[in-house]
Protein backbone atom coordinates (compact mmCIF):
# COMPACT_ATOMS: atom_id res chain seq x y z
CA UNK A 1 0.00 0.00 0.00
CA UNK A 2 1.27 3.47 -0.85
CA UNK A 3 2.42 5.86 1.87
CA UNK A 4 -0.32 8.30 0.79
CA UNK A 5 -2.97 5.62 1.35
CA UNK A 6 -1.50 4.83 4.79
CA UNK A 7 -1.55 8.54 5.70
CA UNK A 8 -5.16 8.89 4.52
CA UNK A 9 -6.30 5.84 6.49
CA UNK A 10 -4.49 7.06 9.61
CA UNK A 11 -6.14 10.47 9.18
CA UNK A 12 -9.57 8.88 8.89
CA UNK A 13 -8.88 6.85 12.05
CA UNK A 14 -7.90 10.06 13.86
CA UNK A 15 -11.02 11.84 12.55
CA UNK A 16 -13.23 9.00 13.76
CA UNK A 17 -11.60 9.18 17.19
CA UNK A 18 -12.15 12.95 17.26
CA UNK A 19 -15.81 12.64 16.23
CA UNK A 20 -16.55 9.95 18.82
CA UNK A 21 -14.97 12.08 21.54
CA UNK A 22 -17.29 14.94 20.52
CA UNK A 23 -20.50 12.94 20.79
CA UNK A 24 -20.88 11.60 17.25
CA UNK A 25 -21.93 8.03 16.55
CA UNK A 26 -20.20 6.52 13.51
CA UNK A 27 -22.55 4.68 11.14
CA UNK A 28 -20.27 3.96 8.19
CA UNK A 29 -16.74 4.40 6.87
CA UNK A 30 -15.47 4.38 3.31
CA UNK A 31 -18.95 3.80 1.87
CA UNK A 32 -18.78 3.40 -1.88
CA UNK A 33 -21.30 3.63 -4.67
CA UNK A 34 -20.93 4.28 -8.42
CA UNK A 35 -20.75 8.05 -7.72
CA UNK A 36 -17.77 7.86 -5.37
CA UNK A 37 -16.88 7.35 -1.72
CA UNK A 38 -17.83 8.90 1.61
CA UNK A 39 -15.06 8.85 4.23
CA UNK A 40 -17.29 8.83 7.32
CA UNK A 41 -21.04 8.87 7.95
CA UNK A 42 -22.02 9.85 11.48
CA UNK A 43 -25.00 11.03 13.47
CA UNK A 44 -25.22 13.58 16.21
CA UNK A 45 -28.64 14.42 17.53
CA UNK A 46 -31.03 14.81 14.60
CA UNK A 47 -28.24 15.37 12.07
CA UNK A 48 -26.87 12.86 9.58
CA UNK A 49 -23.32 14.05 8.97
CA UNK A 50 -21.30 13.25 5.87
CA UNK A 51 -17.64 13.82 6.75
CA UNK A 52 -14.84 14.37 4.24
CA UNK A 53 -11.40 13.92 5.78
CA UNK A 54 -8.30 15.55 4.29
CA UNK A 55 -4.93 14.65 5.80
CA UNK A 56 -1.65 16.45 5.12
CA UNK A 57 1.80 16.11 6.66
CA UNK A 58 2.12 19.88 6.37
CA UNK A 59 0.69 22.84 4.51
CA UNK A 60 3.33 22.93 1.74
CA UNK A 61 0.59 22.26 -0.79
CA UNK A 62 -2.05 24.32 0.98
CA UNK A 63 -4.42 23.83 3.87
CA UNK A 64 -6.36 20.53 3.76
CA UNK A 65 -9.67 22.37 3.35
CA UNK A 66 -8.53 23.95 0.08
CA UNK A 67 -8.64 20.48 -1.53
CA UNK A 68 -12.45 20.53 -1.36
CA UNK A 69 -13.59 22.52 -4.36
CA UNK A 70 -17.16 23.45 -5.23
CA UNK A 71 -17.32 20.48 -7.60
CA UNK A 72 -16.12 18.11 -4.85
CA UNK A 73 -18.59 19.61 -2.37
CA UNK A 74 -21.48 19.09 -4.82
CA UNK A 75 -20.41 15.48 -5.35
CA UNK A 76 -20.31 14.91 -1.57
CA UNK A 77 -23.86 16.25 -1.24
CA UNK A 78 -25.01 13.82 -3.95
CA UNK A 79 -23.18 10.96 -2.22
CA UNK A 80 -24.80 11.88 1.08
CA UNK A 81 -28.24 11.79 -0.52
CA UNK A 82 -27.39 8.40 -2.09
CA UNK A 83 -26.30 7.05 1.31
CA UNK A 84 -29.56 8.27 2.86
CA UNK A 85 -31.60 6.52 0.15
CA UNK A 86 -29.60 3.31 0.67
CA UNK A 87 -30.06 3.49 4.46
CA UNK A 88 -33.60 4.88 5.00
CA UNK A 89 -33.95 3.74 8.62
CA UNK A 90 -30.77 5.54 9.67
CA UNK A 91 -31.56 8.66 7.66
CA UNK A 92 -35.24 9.02 8.57
CA UNK A 93 -36.14 12.35 10.21
CA UNK A 94 -32.54 13.55 10.14
CA UNK A 95 -31.16 16.66 8.49
CA UNK A 96 -28.27 15.98 6.10
CA UNK A 97 -25.11 17.96 6.86
CA UNK A 98 -21.67 18.05 5.24
CA UNK A 99 -18.57 18.53 7.43
CA UNK A 100 -14.86 18.66 6.67
CA UNK A 101 -12.11 17.49 8.96
CA UNK A 102 -8.55 18.58 8.25
CA UNK A 103 -5.68 16.69 9.86
CA UNK A 104 -2.30 18.41 9.61
CA UNK A 105 0.98 17.10 10.98
CA UNK A 106 3.72 14.55 10.40
CA UNK A 107 1.96 11.98 12.61
CA UNK A 108 -1.87 11.79 12.42
CA UNK A 109 -2.00 10.54 16.02
CA UNK A 110 -0.66 13.85 17.31
CA UNK A 111 -1.66 16.10 14.39
CA UNK A 112 -3.80 19.22 14.53
CA UNK A 113 -7.47 18.41 13.92
CA UNK A 114 -9.73 21.10 12.48
CA UNK A 115 -13.45 20.55 12.07
CA UNK A 116 -15.51 22.68 9.70
CA UNK A 117 -19.19 22.02 10.35
CA UNK A 118 -22.12 22.45 8.00
CA UNK A 119 -20.38 23.19 4.72
CA UNK A 120 -22.81 24.68 2.25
Amino acid sequence: MAAKDDLGRAGEDRAEEYLRSHGYRILDRNWRCPGGEIDIVAVRGRQLVIVEVKTRRGEWFGHPFTAVTGKKRDRLWRLGAAWAVAHPDAARARRLRLDLIGITGPDPGSAVVEHLEDLR
